[in-house]
């Protein structure tokens, strides 16, 4: 016998969710490594935010004023590409600030350093840090960390030094101020000299390579990079250094300060969690790092790739990562994603660029709404109705690949249509290459036998090219 009972054959999906909410399957273990503390004697977060404040005091309110004197990203920079104030700007700011418009210059270059203006194309607009300063604790040392790293950007070296000469000392500077951090106190000028040529000579010796066969008679060269003194750039560096607030420098010797001193830990604590993970993820590829992350909770995940990102120039990183979102396996796509809003803002062009791309169009144009301010609950109204249901099927393949049966059916409601049978005619008609496997697990894992069914047959549609 049949039940009488009316059935309804559309199959309504339960609680619609947005994109955004989709359950994140892969990353749901949580890491046993227990929270590293910072050396005693390291101030409180709060401290730390209201010295990096105090620091960063000028470059802020130089943002604050141009946000709501110019509204920078129309008329608040000049449009060379590059967000550096016109002359005209310079000169007003400095009459309504009572600064000059070189001091107003230096602080805009600080505030772009530190995220709190960020340039977007040929424009300039108020950096997400600049919204949070006065609540985020958090967002404000960000910042700092931000303008720590870059410190040689900060205060550039002079002209007359060899620029090859100049990168080996940026590259040896993180062990001197490594060396800083664990003295804690004072170091004379001297031995960070003798440490800072032993590891510019490490670092000659590591690129150094004998030609084979027979050489032409050398010819004489301009100066090379040893020629230039290493006791004129490490002052320039330490002086650079100083001019962020990482350490104080004066009578012939150096020490870091509480913000630079937790700014050295926290950088070596990342490498020490990557070093540690069972990949050793920061020697790792972008493909095998992204792997040794997927089993991490997202904290834990976003401190990998730090510490990854650390490790290699911004160019190649972001490269090798859009690299790793082009395979075939879509839990690295998501993946990679994650760790480019770890880099930011100098991801942008890159992941502008791969919007032309079908395979990448959906999570980039995510990535720039965030980028851009929208809250990342309302990110995924950017998308097209395609552009999200292709992203469904691509992010359903990655929990069938790499989730649980359960996961696979609650991803489910995240889907944007209504029903069933609207959620699968639209999949189909999207043409994700991994449509027929999805639709396949979906229907083996699904409890419910009649909604099991009706993906089943849209399986074999789809396999088959038939409607």
């Amino acid at each position: 016998m049949t039940s009488r009972i009316p059935r309804d054959s559309r199959l309504r999906l339960v609680r619609p969710r947005p994109l955004a909410a989709a359950p994140r399957a892969m990353n749901q273990r949580r890491s046993r490594r227990p929270a590293p503390r910072p050396p005693e004697g390291t101030p409180a977060p709060a401290e730390l935010a209201r010295m990096a404040r105090s620091g960063l005091a000028g470059a802020a309110r130089v943002a604050h004023w141009a946000d709501a004197a110019l509204r920078p990203g129309r008329d608040g920079a000049s449009p060379d590409g590059k967000g550096t104030l016109s002359e005209a700007t310079a000169e007003l700011a400095a009459e309504d600030l009572g600064l000059t418009p070189a001091q107003v210059r230096a602080d805009w270059d600080t505030a772009r350093l530190a995220g709190l203006v960020e340039v977007h194309g040929d424009s300039a607009r108020p950096g997400w840090r600049l919204r949070a300063w006065d609540r985020d604790d958090s967002a404000v040392l960000r910042g700092w960390v931000a303008l720590f790293d870059a410190w040689s950007l900060a205060h550039p070296e002079p002209r007359e030094y060899e620029p090859s000469a100049v990168a080996e000392v940026v590259s040896a500077m993180p062990q001197v101020l490594s060396f800083l951090q664990l003295s804690a106190g004072p170091v004379p000028v001297a031995q960070l000299l003798d440490l800072l040529g032993q590891r510019v000579t490490e670092l000659r010796t590591e690129r150094c390579e004998i030609p084979y066969g027979p050489q032409p008679e050398p010819v004489q060269q301009p100066p090379a990079a040893d020629d230039t003194p290493l006791n004129a750039l490490l002052d320039w560096a330490l002086h650079a250094l100083a001019s962020v607030g990482a350490l104080t420098y004066g009578d012939a010797q150096a020490t870091l300060t509480p913000l630079g001193s937790w700014a050295v830990w926290v950088k070596l604590e990342q490498i020490c969690v990557a070093a540690q993970s069972p990949a050793g993820n920061i020697e790792q590829s972008a493909e095998d790092m992204l792997r040794g992350c997927s089993q991490l909770r997202p904290n834990a995940a976003r401190a990998e790739y730090r510490a990854w990102l650390a490790a290699r120039t911004v160019g190649s990183a972001v490269g090798q990562l859009i690299d790793a979102a082009r395979g075939e396996d879509a839990l690295l796509r998501g993946l990679a994603f994650e760790a480019l809003r770890v880099v930011g803002a100098p991801a942008e062009p890159d992941v502008r660029a791969s919007v032309d791309e079908a395979t990448l169009r959906p999570y980039a144009l995510l990535w720039l709404a965030e980028h851009d301010g929208i809250d990342p609950e309302d990110a995924h109204e950017v998308l097209t109705r395609e552009e999200a249901t292709w992203m469904w099927v691509d992010t359903a393949a990655a929990v069938a690949d790499h989730g649980e049966a359960p996961l696979l059916v609650r991803h489910l409601e995240s889907a944007i249509q209504p029903t069933v049978p609207m959620l699968l005619d639209e999949v189909r008609a999207v043409g994700h290459p991994r449509t027929v496997q999805v639709l396949v697990a979906l229907a083996a894992a699904h409890p419910d036998p009649a909604l099991a069914k009706a993906v089943r047959r849209a399986a074999f549609q789809v396999h088959t090219g038939g409607s």
